[in-house]
């Protein structure tokens, strides 16, 4: 896997709260869709749907705001929340999501051999120690379902993250977050915060932050510096 940064089909929020558009009607089938290329160094705008490249017009490029009034606040697309899921650890431990009661958290699929571990794991890192004791935490949810780069077993993952990048904040059993299999968790943040294709995570290290009463309020593409999201951490953090 090459270190070149992902060029995808995402402008990045830098700032306030911007929603991911959403296009439910979008039949991408989960089995047969990946950037192009098994490179995110070689992604620009197309992506392969049945086999064939898929070009998207610059305008659905670009993440559009709310077309709610702007400041926090979570689509109301499910009477759950997330405190309703129990989830493994990497340590194959039952964990209650309810144990998160009350804090500003941040989910994200993560991988080991992807372009973009380098900078979300140091970054990742950098903003769990800032906000942690402010009720801040982070829930990372390994995924081997991009171009197989996070092909490793639990404590190989576990290893990686703790000792190569310091990694101290929660990770989680490998799951699918696409496709038939995908856990319970993400199906629930996706049906929540849907995306354009749909609601197809679309490469490792997509974000979705939640509030300190379990409603997704926001969902960040891949390309989004976890250091972008610091502005509406503090928002949630201060509500």
């Amino acid at each position: 896997m090459a270190s070149t940064p992902f060029s995808a089909a995402f402008s990045t929020p830098s700032h306030g709260f911007h929603r991911a558009r959403t296009n439910r009607s979008s039949s991408v089938p989960t089995s047969s869709w990946s950037p192009l290329g098994s490179s995110l160094g070689s992604c620009e705008s197309a992506f392969f749907v049945n086999g064939l490249p898929l070009s998207l017009p610059s305008s659905s490029r670009r993440l559009g705001p709310s077309s709610r009034s702007s400041g926090v606040h979570a689509r109301a697309a499910t009477g759950k929340t997330l405190y309703d899921f129990t989830v493994k650890d990497i340590d194959s431990k039952d964990v209650s999501l309810s144990k998160f009661k009350g804090k500003v958290l941040l989910i994200v699929n993560v991988a080991s051999k992807c372009g973009l571990t380098t900078s979300n794991y140091k970054e990742l890192s950098h903003v769990y120690e800032k906000y942690k004791t402010q009720g801040f935490e982070i829930l990372a949810f390994p995924c081997n379902q991009f171009g197989g780069q996070e092909p490793g077993s639990n404590p190989e993952i576990k290893q990686f993250a703790c000792t190569r990048f310091k990694a101290e904040f929660p990770i989680f059993d490998k799951v699918d977050v696409n496709g038939p299999g995908t856990a319970p968790v993400y199906q629930f943040l996706k049906s929540t915060a849907g995306g354009f294709l749909g609601d197809l995570i679309k490469w490792n290290f997509e974000k979705f932050l939640v509030d300190k009463n379990g409603k997704v309020v926001e969902r960040y593409p891949p390309t989004t510096s976890p250091f972008q999201i610091e502005k509406d951490i503090q928002k949630l953090l201060a509500a």
